[in-house]
C-alpha cells in the first residue's frame, strides 16, 4: 500500500480532525498561564503532545471495543459519529489498532510522569485519572451512564487545569472555575454524538444518557448544561475572576440557541441530526478557542 494511503487510513483511524479539541483545551490552560506571567513553552508543548496522544489512545481503544462488540456493524455512520469504519472495512486490524492504542497511551504516560517530576505530583493524579478513564470508558463507564460526565472531566476540565498546573506548578480558583465550561462542552459533544447511535449502542450493551433519558430528556440535559457553561463565563467576568475579553466565548450563543431547538426535534431523524452535530462541533471548538483568545487579549 502506498505511504499516502497508509497515512490517510491511520489519520481516519485516530479520527485526526477530532484531536483539535485536545489542542484547544491545552491552549486554554496555556493562555491562562501566559496571562498570569508564568508561561513555559517547553512544558506547554509537552502538555500538547501528551494530551493529544492520550486522546488518540481513547479513540483507538474505542474503535477496537466497538468493533468487537458489533456496534460498528450496526451504527449509521456520520461525519461526526460512528467511528472511522476502518476495522469493519478491513482497512486495519484489531491487533494493529490495539498496539497503536497501547503505544500512544504509553507515550502520554511517560510525558505525564516527566511533568509530574518537574511540576508536582498533582500532574500524576490528573494523568492517572485520565488513564483510568481511557481504559475503563468503553467496557464500564459508558455502560453505567457516566461516560459523558467522565469525558467532560478527563477530556475537558482536567486538561485545562492540568495544563496550567504542569506549566506553573500551582492551581488557582480562577483556572479551576474556568475549566468548568470546557468540561461541560466536551460532555455535551459526546452527548449529541450519541443521538444517531442509540439502537447500535443499546444492542452493544451501552447505557449512556440518551438511552437512559430518551431523546427529549437528553435534549433537556443538553440545553440546561449548555446554558450553565455560559452562566459560569459571565459570572466569572462579573466577579472579576476572568478578564472581560473572556466574554468573546459568548459569541457562540446564537448558534447554541439554534442547536438547542434542533435537539428537541431531531430524535432519530437524520435530516436534522447531521447538521445539528456539525453545528455542535462548531459551538464546542469555537467556544474553547474564543476562551483562549480572550485570555491572550
Amino acid at each position: 500500500m502506498p505511504l499516502k494511503s497508509i497515512l490517510k487510513t491511520w489519520a481516519q483511524q485516530i479520527r485526526a480532525p477530532f484531536l483539535l479539541l485536545s489542542v484547544l483545551l491545552v491552549a486554554i490552560g496555556g493562555a491562562v498561564a501566559k496571562y498570569d506571567h508564568k508561561f513555559s513553552l517547553p512544558r506547554f508543548l509537552l502538555c500538547l503532545v501528551g494530551v493529544t496522544f492520550a486522546h488518540i489512545a481513547v479513540n483507538l481503544f474505542n474503535e477496537v471495543s466497538d468493533f468487537r462488540t458489533g456496534i460498528d456493524l450496526k451504527t449509521r455512520r456520520t461525519p461526526f459519529s460512528g467511528g472511522s469504519g476502518n476495522l469493519p472495512d478491513g482497512a486495519t486490524s484489531v491487533r494493529a489498532v490495539r498496539a497503536a492504542a497501547i503505544l500512544t497511551l504509553t507515550v502520554a504516560a511517560l510525558i505525564g510522569l516527566y511533568l509530574a517530576m518537574v511540576a508536582g505530583l498533582l500532574v500524576a493524579v490528573f494523568a492517572c485519572a485520565g488513564a483510568a478513564a481511557i481504559l475503563l470508558y468503553t467496557p464500564l463507564l459508558s455502560r453505567w451512564g457516566i461516560g459523558e460526565a467522565t469525558a467532560g472531566l478527563c477530556l475537558g476540565s482536567l486538561v485545562v487545569a492540568g495544563t496550567y498546573f504542569a506549566i506553573t506548578g500551582t492551581l488557582t480558583l480562577n483556572v479551576l472555575l474556568l475549566s468548568a465550561p470546557p468540561g461541560i462542552l466536551t460532555a455535551l459533544l459526546l452527548l449529541l454524538n450519541e443521538f444517531p447511535d442509540v439502537a447500535a449502542d443499546l444492542a452493544g450493551g451501552r447505557k449512556h444518557l440518551v438511552i437512559r433519558l430518551g431523546y427529549r430528556g437528553a435534549s433537556m440535559v443538553y440545553i440546561g448544561s449548555l446554558a450553565l457553561s455560559y452562566v459560569i463565563l459571565i459570572a466569572g467576568v462579573w466577579t472579576h475572576l476572568f478578564p472581560w475579553p473572556t466574554l468573546l466565548a459568548c459569541l457562540t450563543v446564537p448558534l447554541s440557541i439554534i442547536v438547542s431547538r434542533d435537539a428537541f426535534r431531531a430524535g432519530e431523524d437524520f435530516r436534522f441530526l447531521v447538521p445539528m452535530l456539525g453545528k455542535n462541533v462548531i459551538i464546542v471548538l469555537g467556544t474553547d478557542l474564543l476562551m483562549a483568545i480572550g485570555y491572550l487579549l
